[in-house]
């Protein structure tokens, strides 16, 4: 394994998007990342008849599975092995849902007291909301974020599971960050993280801007600079913040005489009268192509770039440059794309994608490491409490 994590054992149960996507960015980054599935394994897996479907793939790439029935003792004692040599417990099963198992903070601390200890909850793991059955769009509607997108008059959602992935970043950093405290003092620790919390919290700087001071809180809707903007073959997306990119802007239009247009002379100005500087931009755009009004745009130094439909991004110039997406054999699927890492490390640089594991496809591995026998092994996989899944099927 490369990558700054190479060296860090993290053991996970989750399912869906939050947890996997936090388990995927950490072996990224080189961790050796053990899921733990059932014998049904990640519900994501239920929705392609190979057990692999894409969302899977992209979840849960370069990472090795078990496959144990928990509701049985001996599987339980495979787990606790598990989690006495782990460096991180990552899970997000609903609150008390590990407690019952048998799998309480107290206990795992008592096992393995380094422990980064990570639970990702939807709404807590406490208070009138932390029983509900949590998918995203819940977390949106109660966040805000579905009326910041419909600008206070319909709320929308944001068509990409924004709310589990953003938590899985947070995450990630959480961990991060109790790894480098326990380095200093030996110690472990449990996280706690809903993605209630997080989205709150990543929305603040600009979406709730207008309620940040509480006397005047709620007066405007947060502002709003970019649009898209069809032009003569497709769309941009341009906007301009300050007083320097509003005379690049109209210089790039033609129209400097809205420099001095007193609707647009200041920035406050400009916001509060948008919806008028939308309608005139429009109606400008409209009349050259998306590269000839990028071109101008950049020669002003005025933020603008190309809309692109998804299927075009494996054609855009800079995407390419940058190398970011990467194709790989997965086997049972044939040839993916998969993004690299986004962070580059310069002094320890993360591998290239791997492909993501068939469900208990490393089990006997696995608990080859943890030291059991050829005839302990086999006798688990007898009384299915353990599941070495065939390689052709799920």
């Amino acid at each position: 394994m490369t990558g700054p994590l190479s060296g860090v054992r993290v053991v996970e149960i989750t399912n869906v998007v939050a947890g996997p996507s936090t388990g995927v960015q950490l072996a990224d980054q080189g961790a050796d990342v053990i899921k733990v599935e059932s014998p049904t394994g990640d519900i994501i897996r239920a929705s392609a008849n190979s057990g692999l479907p894409p969302m899977f793939i992209s979840c849960n790439r370069g990472k090795r599975s078990i496959s144990v029935d928990l509701k049985q003792d001996a599987a339980k004692k495979i787990l606790w092995a598990l989690i006495e040599k782990a460096d991180v417990f990552i899970e997000n099963m609903r609150p008390g849902a590990l407690t019952r198992l048998g799998f309480g903070k107290e206990k795992l601390t008592q096992c393995n007291p380094k422990l980064i200890y990570l639970s990702i909850t939807g709404f807590g793991e406490s208070g009138p909301y932390a029983s509900k059955r949590v998918y995203d769009p819940l977390i949106q509607a109660v966040s805000g974020l579905a009326d910041l997108q419909g600008e206070s008059i319909t709320p929308k959602m944001v068509r990409t599971v924004i709310a589990d992935k953003t938590t899985a970043a947070y995450a990630t950093q959480a961990i991060t960050a109790a790894l480098f405290h326990r380095e200093k003092s030996g110690q472990g620790q449990h996280i706690d993280l809903a993605m209630l919390d997080t989205m709150v919290n990543f929305l603040w700087p600009e979406g709730m801007s207008p309620y940040t001071i509480v006397d005047e809180g709620g007066i405007l809707p947060p502002p709003s600079h970019d649009r898209i903007f069809k032009t003569a073959d497709g769309y941009i997306t341009a906007g301009a913040v300050s007083d320097s990119e509003w005379n690049g802007l109209c210089i790039a239009m033609d129209r400097e005489d809205l420099i001095k247009d007193p609707r647009f002379a200041t920035q406050k100005l400009r916001t509060d009268n948008k919806d008028q500087r939308y309608r005139l931009m429009a109606e400008i755009f409209e009349t050259r192509t998306s590269s000839e009004w990028v071109a101008a745009l950049d020669a002003n130094d005025v933020p603008a770039a190309p809309v692109l439909k998804r299927s075009d991004m494996f054609k855009n110039e800079q995407i390419i440059h940058n190398g970011i997406i990467n194709e790989l054999e997965q086997p049972g699927v044939g040839i993916i794309r998969q993004p690299r890492p986004a962070a580059q490390f310069s002094k320890t640089p993360g591998a290239a994608p791997k492909p993501a594991p068939r469900l208990g496809q490393h089990s006997v591995e696995i608990l080859s490491e943890l030291a059991f026998s050829k005839d302990e092994i086999n006798a688990l996989i007898n009384s299915q409490i353990v599941f070495q899944h065939s390689n052709k099927n799920n």
